[in-house]
């Protein structure tokens, strides 16, 4: 049975800037993965190419053994299933949020591709019930809360019920209690044949949503393995920029100690 995703060797550049370069990893079903990195490492570049938004210049993607070129996506039938299957939630909730009320918003995927009216309607309520906002309904997404977009734009690509999710830092910017909520979720699709694709520089959630956990630092893979490997390992997370060393003076002598830049906000306010 093919890999989900396999990635063999890709590159791909802004103007000329390299973002991915000779990249490799290979994605099962059912994997939650994490993708680590500071701003920069390539984590977002990743999961568009993933998306077939973007396809690199060097290298090979597969899905499910098909190729992911861009003449494979003008194929309408590759198109449409692989758009169904496969889901992405921008780490700006603005980005994909376009339309006149919430419900519209959740409703546009499926009306794409062309369910009839009652399974749109159906499907659009059974999914903001799932995602507790169907108090939001009628609202325009503009006049909502950060947490209440990331909420709406998690729904919009939830009610095609993908099999696979790719998440573009979900947790960013959100509030402890929208955090946790989010981090719930994807709880809850452990163990089934979803696969879940997590982009974060958030090491506090990753042994809450991951089970394998790709390192990237430059635009490749420096490390993968388990959260608790690539956790426990201090060197490797310096390199990585995703902790970095305070140094302190102990009688004299310097010291230096590895903290997360996940801090929570009462940790910066102590």
């Amino acid at each position: 049975m093919p890999s989900t995703f396999a990635v063999q060797d890709i590159s791909f550049s802004y103007e000329a800037i390299p973002a991915i370069r000779g990249l490799t990893l290979c994605i099962e079903e059912g994997d939650r993965v994490a993708l680590l990195g500071a701003n920069g490492s390539g984590k977002s570049t990743l999961l568009r190419i993933l998306d077939a938004l973007y396809f690199p210049s060097a290298g090979s993607v597969t899905f499910k053994g098909d190729a992911l070129t861009h003449e494979h996506l003008q194929q309408e039938e590759f198109s449409l299933s692989f758009r169904r299957r496969v889901a992405l939630v921008f780490q700006n909730p603005d980005v994909q949020l376009f339309n006149p009320t919430v419900f519209d918003e959740v409703a546009y995927g499926p009306l794409q591709m062309q369910w009839s009216k009652e399974d749109v309607v159906r499907r659009v309520d059974e999914t903001l019930s799932f995602m507790s906002i169907s108090h939001l309904r009628e609202r325009p997404p503009y006049r909502l809360s950060g947490g209440e977009k990331k909420r709406v734009a998690l729904a919009s690509v939830l009610v095609l019920n993908p099999d696979v999710l790719l998440l573009d830092e979900p947790t960013a910017t959100l509030d402890p209690k929208s955090q946790s909520q989010v981090v719930d979720l994807i709880q809850q699709w452990k163990g089934t044949a979803k696969t879940v694709i997590t982009a974060t520089h958030q090491l506090e959630i990753v042994e809450d949503i991951a089970d394998r956990v790709f390192v990237l630092e430059a635009g490749t893979v420096m490390a993968e393995g388990s959260p608790s490997e690539i956790l426990s390992n201090s060197d490797l997370l310096l390199r990585a920029n995703l902790i970095h060393a305070h140094r302190h003076s102990h009688g004299g002598v310097m010291h230096s100690h590895p903290h997360s830049h996940g801090h929570s906000q009462h940790e910066h306010e102590r």
